[in-house]
């Protein structure tokens, strides 16, 4: 059964992606021109829009996650990065990173942050708080 979805997030930047990638301790592949899913689109999802069924699988990059079957692929489109995934429970990316990828969200957010905060001059310190993650940014 295939449940391809496109993770909603504008990626921009693909360093930051990575180091997102790293403090989640998944891998980023540059140039990695497929990704593992389903392998066939079902029709039972609706596929994500602005894609064909023919470009399921098919990616620029792709993410691997430590112990799930299936992986994210980073695809290039209209100048934007876009990340599709089969989000299929026993595929184990949604148990990995969370409803609609939310942790993978939040750590290219948090790194993105990071990222512009230094090119200011500004800097950083990260710390796990009660409520998520804290950022500090000082001169």
């Amino acid at each position: 059964m295939s449940h391809v979805s496109k993770i909603e997030l504008e990626i921009n930047d693909l360093e930051t992606l990575e180091a997102a990638c790293a403090s989640l301790g998944l891998q980023f592949v540059r140039n990695q021109k497929t990704y593992t899913w389903y392998g066939e689109y079902m029709g039972d999802t609706p596929l994500p829009e602005g894609f064909s069924a023919d470009d399921l699988g098919k990616c620029d990059h792709a993410v691997r996650v430590p112990g799930a079957a299936y992986e994210v692929g980073v695809v290039r489109k209209d100048g934007k990065y876009f990340l599709l995934w089969d989000f299929w429970r026993d595929g184990g990316l949604e148990r990995a990173l969370g409803p609609g990828a939310g942790k993978l969200k939040q750590a290219y957010a948090i790194e993105r942050v990071k990222r512009e905060a230094r090119l200011k001059g500004y800097r950083v310190q990260q710390a796990k708080s009660v409520k998520g993650i804290r950022l500090v940014l000082s001169m």
